[in-house]
C-alpha cells in the first residue's frame, strides 16, 4: 500500500513548487538550464553575505568603539562565515557533477517523451478538465474527504 504524501505546510509548499518546475521545465534542456541557474544563484547570493558579513566583522575588529548596536553578534557571524563556507564548498561540488550532466544530449524525440511524462505527474491545476474532474470527485459521496467530514 503506498504511503500517503505527508500534509504539512513545508511538504504541501515544496509539492507544489516540485510540480510547478516540472510543468514549467518540462523537457531534459530546460531542467539542465534551471538547475544550473539556480545552483549559480544560490553559489552568487552565498559569495555575496559572505563577504558582507566579513567586511562587517573586519570593520568591527578594527573599530574599537562598539558603541554601533549590533544586530548580529560576533558570534554569530563567525559560526555563520563557517557554515557559508561549507555551503560554498558543496556548490562548487555540484558545479562540478552539473558539468557532466551538460555533457549529456538527447535527441528531439526523447524532449518530447520528457513533456509527455511532464504533464502526467504534474498537470496543470488550472487546467479546465482538470478543475471539473476535481470538482465531481469532491462532489462524490464516498470520496475520503466525504467520509473525513463526519
Amino acid at each position: 500500500m503506498a504511503e500517503e504524501p505527508c500534509q504539512c505546510s513545508d511538504c504541501q509548499r515544496f509539492y507544489k513548487e516540485h510540480d510547478r518546475l516540472i510543468r514549467e521545465f518540462p523537457t531534459f534542456k530546460h531542467q539542465q538550464e534551471l538547475n544550473w541557474a539556480s545552483i549559480q544563484s544560490f553559489r552568487t547570493l552565498c559569495t555575496k553575505v559572505t563577504y558582507e558579513l566579513q567586511k562587517e566583522l573586519s570593520e568591527r575588529e578594527s573599530n574599537e568603539d562598539n558603541s554601533k548596536e549590533k544586530h548580529i553578534s560576533d558570534t554569530e557571524i563567525t559560526e555563520a562565515l563557517d557554515e557559508l563556507e561549507n555551503v560554498n564548498a558543496y556548490l562548487y561540488s555540484i558545479e562540478a557533477l552539473m558539468e557532466r550532466i551538460f555533457e549529456t544530449k538527447i535527441s528531439n524525440n526523447i524532449e518530447s517523451k520528457f513533456k509527455e511524462i511532464a504533464n502526467e505527474l504534474a498537470p496543470d491545476p488550472l487546467n479546465m478538465d482538470r478543475l471539473i474532474l476535481n470538482r465531481l470527485f469532491h462532489q462524490t459521496p464516498d470520496s475520503t474527504d466525504k467520509k473525513n467530514i463526519n
